[in-house]
């Protein structure tokens, strides 16, 4: 394993840990994200415990350079910050786990064995929310989304839950975001479908997705 973190208490403490009592063999650790780069690159560990906010190359930017580069390292991110947000950010990124820094070490080192076994380290709010986003996914044509669009994943989430008659504070609970990042995804919706009401930009989105035009669920 190899440790990055810009605490370098945290690291000794979590190594120390890591090696007495999960039993792995921790052969470097890193402060920064440039740092960590060129180790894991050198040593190809089977998993990385990466900190979220690395100096430099921070953790998300690391974690896609592992998984695009070094696809056989696992990654599990371990961070202060443990938002919702910040999670999806990780596993979006290629992360195969994510632990907050305030759990018991134990825990990181039972979290990085079950990444191992090739599971995922999920927590279980986080769990719950994606489960209920995927019951509120539309099983119609209206949850079709063209292969090229210039509208990114998270905008058209918003644009999906636009489309079911939600507004910024229903959109906003339902994705775990707050109102003023909806405000902004719907604004820049907008602006690239170049309309200029919500109403529009659902009319706009739903003849994108029209039967006889090349779609993704």
């Amino acid at each position: 394993m190899v440790i990055a973190d810009p605490d370098a208490d945290v690291r000794r403490g979590v190594r120390d840990v890591l090696q007495d009592e999960g039993g792995f063999v921790v052969v470097a650790g890193a402060g920064d994200g440039t740092e960590a780069l060129e180790l894991i690159t050198f040593y190809r560990p089977d998993i990385a415990l990466i900190g979220l906010e690395l100096p430099g190359l921070d953790g998300i930017a690391l974690t896609r350079r592992i998984a695009t580069d070094m696809p056989e390292v696992r990654v599990l991110i371990f961070s202060a910050k443990d938002d919702h947000e910040s999670q999806l950010d990780a596993f979006r990124a290629g992360a195969s786990g994510f632990v907050s820094k305030r759990i018991d070490a134990s825990a990181v080192a039972n979290a990085a064995k079950g990444v191992l076994r090739g599971e995922a380290a999920v927590s279980r709010d986080l769990a719950m929310s994606l489960v209920k986003r995927l019951r509120a996914m539309p099983e119609s044509g209206s949850g079709l989304r063209p292969v090229k669009s210039n509208l990114t994943p998270r905008e058209w989430e918003v644009a999906d839950l636009m489309a079911k008659g939600l507004d910024t504070k229903e959109i906003a609970a339902e994705l775990v975001l707050s109102e003023d990042t909806v405000y902004t995804h719907i604004k820049h919706i907008l602006r690239k479908l170049d309309v200029h009401t919500r109403e529009d930009a659902v009319e706009a989105t739903n003849r994108m997705r029209e039967p006889g035009a090349e779609a993704s669920g």
